[in-house]
């Protein structure tokens, strides 16, 4: 295993971090289960698999699993596992109404997690409405007072929104780390490269999630992508392409994966040995460019997610259709994409609720046809 310096901090974590949203699941749990539907034995022993394999940050939230996954995280991490890792989980602002709420809801994580301190509490999923919520409920005084206490040892932030308001946060507090969304297929997205590098600069450690965009850019890509793949040497399979990816970033500190199965952790910490940062080829990286460029072109609707057309007065979800879409046709995910969709038609905010007033596309800065773009999304995905 390959280790990296974690920021500015005094510590080394490992180049793969074990993500604790994905762990196997039974088809029929124990109605007396406390793990939920996860298959805790399968799980504890991937776990114990990846720490000892080298992998030293693992990362859990109060949310993952239905509220079930600090509990097997806390099982696992027994019999001596616990002082082998830095351990993260995730404070869910959400769920916060008082500043009181702040201590309570931790008091239940180090419950679940059989342990009196986390290594690195992370304020969960920050976008513009919750930081504006988190900053009103006073969240840095819970986190100095329970840094104080020891119970925390470094605070952070995961983060989904727009670049600007990434930057906006990484320089509102002293943070010592930060996870964002980052893979080949996002270089933009969200805080993007630019938003790495920004926040390196100053000092974060910066923890990657979802390298392989939920698997989309994994397992089962199209021929096209394999081709071109394999025009290059040494062979890789397309999991590691995407993980090497993110790996070279001298910034990144730790890059999460979201483990399933034990042949994933076995063939994960075997990329991880070979994950060296600035260690890919210019033809490597061209061949990368490639593959990105072939999965843009099967984008059907060129929505930048800028929310422009929003509120929609008959409720469609407009932006949220347009994705679903896109990664039908990109990542050939129409399955996935239905069963998206149909919660969608559920919440009545899909298609059908267009009542074609054209509000929408007046609004629109890249002149979309919104109105027939959804009428075709609604005939894929239905």
């Amino acid at each position: 295993m390959l280790y990296r310096k974690f920021g500015r901090l005094d510590l080394e974590t490992s180049a793969l971090g074990f993500g604790c949203m994905r762990l196997p699941v039974v088809d029929t749990p124990d109605p007396q289960s406390d793990v939920g539907d996860i298959d805790q034995t399968e799980a504890v022993r991937m776990i114990r698999r990846g720490i000892d394999g080298g992998i030293n940050y693992v990362d859990t939230a109060y949310p993952y699993h239905g509220g079930y996954s600090e509990v097997l995280v806390g099982r696992a991490l027994q019999d001596g596992y616990r002082e082998r890792v830095a351990l993260a989980t995730k404070l869910p602002i959400w769920a916060i109404e008082t500043h009181d709420d702040f201590d309570r809801i931790f008091d239940e994580q180090l419950d679940k997690l059989q342990t009196d301190y986390v290594d690195v509490y992370l304020v969960h999923a920050l976008n513009k409405d919750t930081w504006k919520k988190a900053k009103e409920l006073r969240v840095f005084d819970f986190l100095e007072r329970a840094v104080a206490a020891g119970r925390i040892k470094y605070v952070g932030f995961s983060f989904h929104d727009e670049l600007d308001l990434f930057k906006e946060i990484v320089d509102a507090y002293d943070w010592d780390v930060c996870q964002i969304q980052l893979n080949y297929m996002d270089v933009d997205y969200q805080a993007g490269v630019e938003g790495l590098k920004y926040a390196a600069d100053k000092g974060l450690a910066v923890v990657i999630m979802e390298p392989l965009r939920g698997g989309k850019i994994a397992g089962a890509v199209p021929a096209e992508v394999r081709r071109t793949l394999a025009e290059v040497e040494p062979a890789r399979s397309p999991t590691a392409w995407a993980f090497r990816w993110v790996f070279d970033f001298p910034e990144t500190a730790t890059v999460l994966s979201g483990m399933s199965t034990m042949e994933q952790v076995e063939e994960n910490l075997a990329i991880a040995d070979t994950g060296a940062s600035e260690s890919l080829r210019p033809e490597e990286q061209a061949a990368i460019e490639r593959v990105r460029d072939f999965y843009l072109s099967r984008v059907r609707v060129n929505c930048t997610d800028c929310k422009y057309c929003l509120p929609c007065p008959s409720g469609v979800m407009i932006p949220n259709v347009f994705s679903l879409y896109n990664n039908a046709s990109i990542y050939d995910a129409f399955e996935e994409s239905k069963r998206g969709y149909q919660h969608m038609v559920k919440n009545n905010q899909d298609a059908t609720q267009c009542v074609e007033c054209g509000q929408c596309e007046a609004a629109c800065p890249q002149n979309l046809e919104i109105i027939q773009d959804l009428k075709d999304a609604h005939e894929a995905l239905s």
